[in-house]
C-alpha cells in the first residue's frame, strides 16, 4: 500500500470510530478531513494541525498531495456530502473567525473542533482507544453546544401572524429581515409572507399551498425571488430580489420571473431591495423599467422605474 492509499484509509477509520455515517466513509470525506488537518501522505498524525480552510483549497490539497482532481462542479458536493456532516457531527466549526459570513460567501471556512483535533493526533498510539472512548462519551454534548451556538447566529424574522423564522446570518439575510420587516409594512400593509429564501437552504420559508392557490405551481429548481409577499388588500404578488451579491430585477431576470409566474391571478409588482444607496448607484444602469427599488438605509421611500405612470408633480 503506497503512503497516498495508506493516510487515506487511516483517514477513512478515524472517520467511521468517529461515529460519522456510512456514507461519509469513504475516499471524498477523508481527503476533506486530511486537509482539516493539513496532513500530507508523510505526515504522522501527531503533526495534524487545525488551518483555516475553505472548499476549494480543500479540493487544492487533495490534488497537490493525494494527486486526486475534483472538477469544479463537484464544490457542493463536498461542501453538502462531506462539510456539512462534519459540522452537524460537532467534529469540524464552521467560519470559526466569523460566524456572521454569510453562508454563500466564497470566504468561507472550515476548522477541524479542538476536541476532536486532539484525539486525532493519538491515532496509531496506546492512547487512541481511551481518548476516543472519552471523547465519544462527551460527543452529543460537544453536537448540542455547537447547535446552540450556530442557533444564537441566526437572525429571527417575525411574520405577520406572528411566526419565527430564522435566517441564517449575514448580509444577504438581514436585507430580507429588513424587507420583511421594514418594506412590507410600509408599502404592503397586512401583506402574507409567501416565500423568504436563506442563503442556509433552498426555502427558508415557503407557503407552497398559498401560492399554489394564485395560480402559481413552482418546481424545487425554480429560480425564486428572495422574497414573495401577497399584498392583499389590492391583490398584488410582490416579488423582491435582496442584492447585496447577485444582481437587480434586470431585463433578463424580470423576463425569468415574468415567466415563473405567468399562471399568477394576483398583479406582479417587481421589486429590487438594496442595502443603502451606494450599493445601489452600482447597478443603476442594470434596473428594468416597469419595476420599483427599495433602499433599506432609506425604508420609507420607493424609487420607480416605471416611465411616465409617475409622471408629474407632487402634491404638497
Amino acid at each position: 500500500m503506497n503512503d497516498f492509499a495508506e493516510q487515506i484509509d487511516s483517514a477513512k477509520q478515524i472517520i467511521t470510530a468517529l461515529g460519522l455515517p456510512k456514507a461519509q466513509q469513504n475516499e471524498r470525506s477523508a481527503l476533506c478531513l486530511l486537509a482539516l488537518l493539513r496532513m500530507t501522505p508523510e505526515s504522522t498524525w501527531q503533526d495534524a494541525g487545525s488551518p483555516l480552510i475553505g472548499i476549494t483549497p480543500i479540493m487544492s490539497w487533495a490534488l497537490q498531495h493525494y494527486k486526486k482532481e475534483y472538477a469544479p462542479n463537484t464544490r457542493e458536493t463536498i461542501r453538502r456530502q462531506s462539510m456539512h456532516q462534519f459540522c452537524d457531527a460537532g467534529i469540524a466549526l464552521y467560519n470559526p473567525d466569523k460566524p456572521d459570513r454569510p453562508v454563500n460567501s466564497p470566504k468561507a471556512v472550515y476548522q477541524i473542533e479542538p476536541n476532536t483535533l486532539a484525539v486525532i493526533k493519538t491515532f496509531g498510539t496506546d492512547q487512541w482507544s481511551d481518548t476516543l472512548n472519552g471523547f465519544l462519551s462527551q460527543r452529543d454534548t460537544l453536537v448540542s453546544q455547537y447547535a446552540k451556538e450556530r442557533e444564537q447566529d441566526l437572525i429571527p424574522v417575525r411574520t405577520s401572524d406572528g411566526l419565527e423564522l430564522k435566517l441564517t446570518p449575514g448580509i444577504h439575510s438581514e436585507l430580507i429581515r429588513q424587507i420583511i420587516e421594514e418594506f412590507a409594512p410600509r408599502f404592503a400593509p397586512n401583506s402574507l409572507l409567501i416565500y423568504a429564501g436563506d442563503t442556509g437552504a433552498k426555502f427558508g420559508f415557503f407557503d407552497e399551498k398559498q401560492l399554489s392557490d394564485l395560480g402559481v405551481e413552482v418546481d424545487s429548481h425554480g429560480k425564486m425571488p428572495d422574497v414573495i409577499l401577497h399584498f392583499v388588500e389590492k391583490n398584488w404578488l410582490l416579488l423582491v430580489e435582496s442584492v447585496t451579491s447577485h444582481g437587480p430585477v434586470d431585463g433578463k431576470r424580470h423576463k425569468e420571473l415574468s415567466d415563473l409566474f405567468s399562471g399568477s391571478t394576483a398583479g406582479i409588482v417587481y421589486v429590487t431591495a438594496f442595502p443603502d444607496r451606494s450599493f445601489m448607484g452600482r447597478y443603476l444602469s442594470e434596473i428594468a423599467w416597469e419595476t420599483e427599488v427599495w433602499v433599506a438605509d432609506a425604508p420609507s421611500h420607493l424609487i420607480h422605474f416605471n416611465g411616465i405612470r409617475f409622471l408629474g408633480p407632487y402634491e404638497d
